[in-house]
């Protein structure tokens, strides 16, 4: 892959005025990094430090960069960032920050599990960022635990995982182990941290610095939009949807989910249609085809597993379903998945499958004026 840079400096402290009294020490900040990171998050954690120290009369933060796959590591969007070798020199009042993406599901590196355990038992605070949350699993330190992480690899997640709780929120944090959803909740965690350690004053001008609202709680839902956003939909919308959502594996039918809502199907039908831009069962089939796709990049499960857990009575009926939405036999997209696509990318966005289908009926309709 082209590399946009060689290499990427990332922001330093700034250097503090002179003082006479402060800390006695900036906590200490350590991100290991695998390779496809998403560089949005290592900035997203790192400006507001940066900030911090900024504003201070004495140094608040200091960091620094790590990984054990070498002192050059390719982000996700092909820049790269130097980091040095690990040490086992940590305070009990650091934290660090392991920080994976694409590819995670497939990553294993005993060196990496092994020394993030040590850190652990020893008292440091440890955060998994995005799908950092499969590394931490697999160094057992997530069990009977509650996870945050990017839900559009949930799926996956959960069915290697059964025994960790993964919950719809931007971030989770307890005493010594925290997770993070990642992308921009990035920012809204450090920020977090930062009223916890040095109060709401301090929050305030770094939020002014950069221009946002002052960080969302750790409870705030990740996702707000469904193609139209899902915050504008009306109630019934909303209900229908997560109705759906709830039974992927075993699709209920649009009279079981009228019943279920007190409606007719017909009034059903009409204002789904008319909100959403497509049918029930269109939508519905859309989020079966998504969650088909979270679990052959997720999982090992066969094609066949993977159609009868997405609510498909048969193999071939998911293969052109999945084919007509995203372009790919679903065993031509496990097999690129990660190696052998040259960028991660999400196939077919909700937006674009609702526009299809209204270009689609409107195909239809034009066709149907013109006939004879």
């Amino acid at each position: 892959m082209a590399k946009l840079y060689t290499s990427i400096p990332v922001a330093k402290p700034l250097p503090p005025p002179a003082r006479t009294s402060g800390p006695s020490h900036p906590q200490r900040v350590t991100f290991l990094i695998v390779p496809r990171f998403n560089l949005i998050e290592l900035v997203a954690l790192i400006e507001p430090m940066r900030i911090a120290n900024y504003l201070s009369p004495f140094p608040l933060y200091e960091w620094e960069i790590v990984s054990f796959d070498g002192v050059q590591i390719e982000a996700s969007n092909g820049f790269t960032i130097e980091a040095k070798a690990p040490d086992e020199r940590k305070r009990r009042d650091d934290i660090i920050f392991v920080l994976a993406s694409w590819g995670a599901e497939t990553y294993k590196n005993r060196d990496v599990t092994n020394w993030i355990r040590r850190q652990w038992r020893d008292g440091v605070r440890i955060c998994s960022v995005e799908m950092a949350s499969y590394i931490l699993a697999r160094a057992g330190m997530l069990k009977g635990r509650k996870v945050a992480m990017h839900f559009a690899y949930a799926p996956g997640f959960e069915e290697e995982f059964p025994d960790i709780e993964l919950v719809d929120q931007i971030f989770t944090r307890d005493d010594k182990l925290l997770s993070c959803s990642g992308s921009f909740a990035s920012a809204d965690l450090m920020l977090f941290l930062i009223r916890e350690r040095h109060g709401e004053g301090l929050l305030s001008e770094i939020c002014d610095q950069l221009m946002i609202s002052p960080p969302r709680p750790p409870t705030a839902p990740q996702r707000r939009g469904l193609g139209n956003g899902i915050e504008n939909l009306p109630p019934l919308i909303r209900e229908t949807i997560q109705l759906m959502e709830n039974h992927l594996s075993e699709p209920l039918e649009v009279p079981a989910i009228a019943a279920e809502l007190g409606l007719s199907q017909r009034q059903l039908e009409r204002t789904f249609k008319q909100t959403v831009g497509c049918t029930v069962v269109q939508f519905g089939l859309l989020l079966r085809l998504q969650h088909a796709r979270a679990l052959l990049i997720g999982t090992r499960q066969s094609i066949r597993q993977i159609a009868t857990a997405s609510g498909f009575n048969t193999l071939s009926h998911f293969a052109h379903a999945f084919r007509r939405c995203f372009g790919r036999r679903p065993s031509e997209y496990r097999q690129a998945w990660p190696k052998n696509d040259p960028s991660p990318h999400w196939p077919g966005s909700l937006t674009k499958y609702l526009e299809m289908l209204q270009h689609r009926t409107a195909r239809s309709v034009r066709a149907r004026r013109t006939e004879p």
